[in-house]
């Protein structure tokens, strides 16, 4: 595995970057589609002040890391001013906890595309192991992707979360809501299929077998 990243490092990179901008540029997207609106305010917060704030004040740094990850560093939103000061009717936070989860995942799709692709152009493994192992990889991403979804809809009168994108497509607010504590289960099991998928296509019979021109 080690190997062939080496020496595709750099399209490594450019890759998981790519879709970690794709995935909030298709976020603030959605809610521009969804909405009929565009973005009329951007707020920008003191996220590293924050942090040392909140490790000096919290006693349990146990507490202190539950605190830290939902703390965001921006917010792009509409404002809807026909309410007195404004109301922000929906919004895209960016909280470097979930940006780092989407990092992850990112990283692991990539890491899975070269494998596969390597794998297949040496033909060690089958036309049907490449799909499953690809249709794995395409679960596993799309259960850590919703999981890290930051939106805020004034319909859920609530923290930035995952499951305001279901209360978008239609699902009651409050059955949403309810929903909620499911994200830490769609994390683990999306990031235990790509891990998963990774290892399989990393076997040492597969990339012994590497054709060396292939790896660079």
């Amino acid at each position: 595995m080690g190997s062939i990243i080496g020496n595709n490092l750099k399209r490594w990179w450019a890759m998981t970057l790519t879709i970690v901008v794709t995935y909030y540029l298709l976020l603030l997207l959605s809610l521009i589609i969804r909405f009929g609106n565009v973005p009329n305010y951007i707020n920008l917060f003191d996220w590293w002040g924050n942090l040392i704030r909140i490790l000096e004040s919290t006693p349990s740094l146990r507490d202190s890391l539950t605190i830290i990850k939902d703390e965001w560093l921006l917010e792009v939103g509409y404002m809807n001013y026909d309410f007195g000061m404004g109301i922000s009717e929906w919004s895209l936070f960016i909280v470097p906890a979930k940006v780092l989860m989407v990092l992850l995942l990112s990283g692991l799709v990539s890491t899975n595309f070269l494998l596969l692709r390597h794998s297949q152009s040496c033909q060690a493994v089958s036309p049907m192991d490449a799909r499953t192992s690809g249709t794995a990889t395409g679960i596993g991403a799309s259960l850590m992707a919703i999981a890290s979804i930051t939106l805020s809809w004034v319909v859920c009168c609530s923290t930035p979360t995952w499951v305001v994108g279901l209360a978008m497509l239609g699902l009651g607010a409050t059955t949403a809501l309810w929903l909620e504590p499911l994200g830490s289960w769609l994390n683990v099991v999306g990031l235990f299929l790509l891990v998963a998928v990774s290892f399989h296509l990393a076997r040492p019979e597969v990339i012994e077998n590497a054709p060396m021109g292939d790896l660079a």
